[in-house]
């Protein structure tokens, strides 16, 4: 049950992650794209007065669409605060966020596999701290529900934007328990398994890391 849980999880991280990373190139693209094309069409109105009409045309409704597109930052700021507390998530699940271990490497299995569950316990508490702190900013923010800048058309607020902080951080911290009990078991970090990549280091080696990577 837990581990169809875990997997369901990863699954659903993985899949915002694309969705939001896509949501911000597209509006990027989008909004540059339109912001040079409309110029690109007044250009060419002058070089072929034949069809000047047309192109005039054409540009004024680029132009027009472009300002009109000035939630398109503020959209793109909102996916990317999503997508930092979401990354963050997964990559404490696949050991991705820099650590040095130059000291914790020479030490013992077993007294590294310690340290190693020391730092993510240390690292967990600030996870559920962050969590309790930014539940109670959102709902003050949710008590005062006002719209995010440029996107209130949309009914958005700065609430939605800002439930990013305590997901995410409740995402981390699932994640930081599970990296714990990996490594109180001694199991290998998901770098460190032979279907990702060939360990280097003992076979107990901590899930917080053996790599020059650490959460």
């Amino acid at each position: 049950m837990i581990h169809w849980l875990s997997l369901a999880l990863q699954r659903l991280e993985e899949t915002l992650v694309v969705i939001l990373l896509t949501a911000m190139t597209l509006i990027t693209f989008a909004y540059v794209a339109l912001t040079n094309l409309y110029d690109l069409c007044y250009g060419l109105a002058d070089l072929f007065p034949a069809v000047a009409g047309l192109l005039f045309v054409s540009g004024d409704y680029l132009l027009t669409v472009a300002q009109s597109m000035t939630w398109s930052v503020a959209a793109t700021k909102a996916c990317f605060a999503w997508f930092i507390f979401l990354g963050a998530a997964y990559a404490v699940r696949v050991n991705a966020h820099i650590g040095v271990d130059l000291l914790t490497r020479t030490l013992p299995p077993r007294l590294r596999r310690g340290v190693a569950a020391t730092a993510i316990a240390l690292f967990g508490l600030y996870a559920a701290v962050l969590v309790y702190a930014s539940t109670e900013w959102v709902w003050l923010l949710a008590q005062v529900n006002i719209g995010a800048e440029d996107l209130h058309p949309f009914g958005i607020k700065v609430w939605h934007v800002a439930l990013s902080a305590p997901v995410g951080m409740a995402l981390v911290l699932l994640r930081l328990i599970e990296a714990f009990i990996q490594t109180w078991r001694g199991e290998p970090a998901p770098d460190e398994r032979p279907d990702k990549a060939p360990a280097t280091d003992a076979p107990d080696a901590p899930h917080l890391n053996t790599r020059g990577r650490s959460t």
